[in-house]
């Protein structure tokens, strides 16, 4: 039963990461298991036994089952159903590692994807920068003083404008604290201001009877709501969105006590406009239009007459988070591209890209391209451009998944952002969608990852994981099939070279203990390390078991089995036969060998030494010592159920020094290195 489920988790897991089955595993273990069971009863069953009677067909029989055991021990020790669970152990402690660095890890392949990723594409709000929206200017063109409300009919358009033509509230805290908002951050700033010209945007709010509201989207990218006004006593809507767009919508502009015409003042708005992006400010257009009572209460059918009056606009700051440059940074230098993806105008989109050093000198409209530019191009066009693109301005959910597709399709792996539930379709269609711990349910379960903080620097953290997974995966694939080559090759030779099996089922089991399960929990609990973040992306078809780890387990592999196949046959005595005694210390010269190589397994991939942050790698340690332990105690006590007998201290002493030759064998090759990489 445990050769069958040994066999079959392999299978399974192999299935699982490449949806096709790997039979190499089992194959190779029943292949070596029936050599070694025919070999052995070759070499040891029909030399030593008579067949003359009964008894010595008895005394065959089980000798047959002896190597039979030791067949089916082999394939429980040869396929490394240890990995499977080293992964999964992996998975889960980085999921729970992740949870204290903002990234709560909704689906646990997730944790081990992102260190795959290529391209990140990224929001702008509260993801780049800190989503504390303030008014930062006004630019009511009719107040009579700019920025400041009075009791004329511009200033109470204008209050009650962003007072009913809204969806957020302030929450009032602790006496003389300023106001919380709830809602959004857009919409808030916009009440804070009010807040601060000491109106009470709540009051107006109840007292407008409003007939028909029109919501924000994306896609329409502005808002209006019809009302009874309070403070004019007539019919009015109010709009606000992007500045271009409501202007579009306007007849006239308002300037104090004249109007003049929308197209006629264009370029003044545009102007003032682009001096706010290019200060990387959030701008919004304010109009309105006095309705007849008897008219249409469809707020779609009001806009779309386009000959509202043009109130003016509102400059919105909301600085970058202080860690975001060198997350960007940190990113880049790890060979991934980073994409911005937000509906800002693209002044404002290109100086947060500059501010944040990746909008350069160098980039050109190349490298930028509107969400109508996106919509207008066909798929093959894009193809050609997709991965050169750093920012899309003015962009739409279905441009988000359509330029993760197109990436996809140009062999990128991709993460990217959302919070909205329009953004949904991206994130299922990306290989890890983050979500924002503000944003939407919709989008959250859609997601793989949440930001617990919406920060682009938890992104990066989430790819230092993700890589650091990976390495710790291989490093214990490194170990695992170093011990697997050895073993085999052990007890496949010895067969020539001795009449004793050198190593026993109960003493293979042991070994086994070692390389599967204690091996994958000192491994797995392998703290991420920021160095990762120096080396390219690797490639999603990659084999797992690199050239370097090849090397490394032929070469340290074949001189340890030289080594061991050698003291068999120096420890054989004249009648082939190897004392009790010596088959202990080979036992144990096997097992402290493979202790000592899990000290270099920890910082296989790097050059850093073995003791490099062990003392805070708690598990490894106390795997360390289990493994110590358990030797002592099972060659101390183990008996004739491990086929043992005590050692004396200097024995003990003399195995564990010159077995350590492993050790400082590699911790002299890492220093060579880095004295090297100087």
């Amino acid at each position: 039963m445990i050769a069958a489920i040994k066999m079959w988790m392999p299978h399974k897991f192999s299935y699982s990461i490449n949806k096709k089955p790997s039979w190499f595993w089992s194959l190779t273990g029943i292949v070596s298991a029936v050599l070694i069971a025919v070999i052995a009863f070759m070499a040891y069953g029909l030399n030593s036994t008579e067949t003359d009677n009964w008894q010595a067909y008895i005394a065959l029989f089980q000798i047959v089952l002896k190597y039979f055991m030791m067949a089916v021990t082999l394939i429980v020790v040869a396929v490394p159903e240890g990995l499977p669970m080293s992964v999964s152990l992996s998975l889960a402690l980085n999921m729970r590692r992740m949870l204290s660095t903002n990234n709560l890890v909704r689906k646990m392949h997730a944790c081990e994807t992102m260190g795959a990723v290529t391209v990140i594409c990224t929001d702008k709000t509260g993801t780049l920068t800190q989503n504390l929206m303030q008014v930062h200017e006004t630019k009511f063109y009719g107040l009579k003083e700019s920025g400041k409300l009075a009791d004329d009919e511009i200033s109470n358009l204008i209050k009650e404008g962003i007072s009913a033509n809204s969806t957020a509230f302030l929450e009032n805290g602790e006496a003389g604290s300023k106001p919380k908002g709830v809602g959004n951050p857009t919409e808030v700033a916009l009440l804070l201001w009010l807040n601060s010209q000491d109106v009470n945007y709540l009051e107006l709010r109840e007292d407008a009877k409003v007939y028909d509201q029109l919501t924000f989207s994306t896609e329409r990218k502005f808002m209006a709501t019809l009302v009874q006004s309070s403070l004019l006593d007539k019919k009015i809507l109010f709009v606000k969105g992007a500045p271009e767009i409501v202007l579009g919508k306007c007849k006239q502009v308002i300037l104090g006590d004249k109007t003049v015409s929308a197209s006629e003042y264009r370029p003044t708005v545009e102007a003032q406009l682009l001096a706010y992006q290019n200060m990387a400010m959030r701008t919004l257009g304010f109009a309105y239009k006095i309705v007849d009572a008897d008219s249409s209460n469809d707020c779609v059918d009001l806009a779309a007459g386009n000959d509202l009056n043009f109130l003016g606009v509102v400059a919105i700051s909301d600085p970058i988070r202080l860690d975001v440059p060198a997350a960007v940074e940190k990113c880049k230098s790890a060979g991934i591209d980073v994409k911005i993806v937000t509906g800002d105008t693209p002044g404002t989109a290109k100086e947060i890209a500059r501010q944040i050093g990746l909008w350069t000198e160098a980039d050109t409209d190349w490298n930028h391209i509107t969400g109508a530019g996106f919509a207008e191009l066909s798929d093959e066009e894009l193809l050609d451009r997709v991965l050169d693109l750093k920012i899309m301005s003015r962009a739409r959910p279905t441009d988000k998944q359509r330029l993760v597709q197109l990436l996809q399709q140009k062999g990128a792996v991709v993460a990217v952002t959302g919070d909205g539930t329009n953004d949904a379709p991206a994130l299922n269609h990306a290989q890890v969608g983050l979500s924002m711990g503000t944003g939407t349910s919709v989008a959250k379960e859609a997601s793989d990852i949440t930001l617990l903080d919406d920060s682009f620097n938890s992104i990066s953290t989430a790819v230092m994981w993700g890589r650091s997974l990976y390495k710790n995966i291989q490093r214990f694939i490194v170990f695992q099939l170093t011990i697997n080559f050895i073993a085999l090759l052990i007890v496949l030779l010895g067969a020539f070279v001795g009449t004793e099996l050198p190593l026993t089922v109960t003493q293979m089991l042991w070994v086994n203990l070692i390389m599967d399960t204690f091996a994958a929990l000192a491994l797995a609990s392998i703290p991420p390390s920021i160095d990762v973040m120096k080396e390219k992306p690797r490639k999603s078809s990659d084999f797992i078991i690199t050239k370097k780890m090849r090397y490394n387990i032929i070469g340290l592999g074949t001189t340890l089995l030289v080594l061991l196949l050698g003291m068999i046959v120096y420890n054989t005595g004249d009648d082939g036969v190897m004392t009790v005694e010596n088959l202990t210390i080979f036992f144990t010269t096997f097992v402290m060998l493979q202790f000592w190589n899990l000290f270099n397994a920890r910082v296989f991939g790097t050059n850093d030494s073995s003791f490099k942050g062990l003392s805070k790698s708690y598990g490894t340690i106390l795997v360390l010592l289990i493994i110590l332990i358990g030797q002592i105690l099972i060659v101390q006590l183990g008996g004739d159920v491990f086929r043992t007998e005590p050692l004396d201290l200097q024995t003990w002493i003399k195995i564990i020094g010159l077995t350590s030759i492993v050790l400082w064998a590699g911790e002299l090759f890492r220093f060579v290195r880095r004295l090297n990489n100087k």
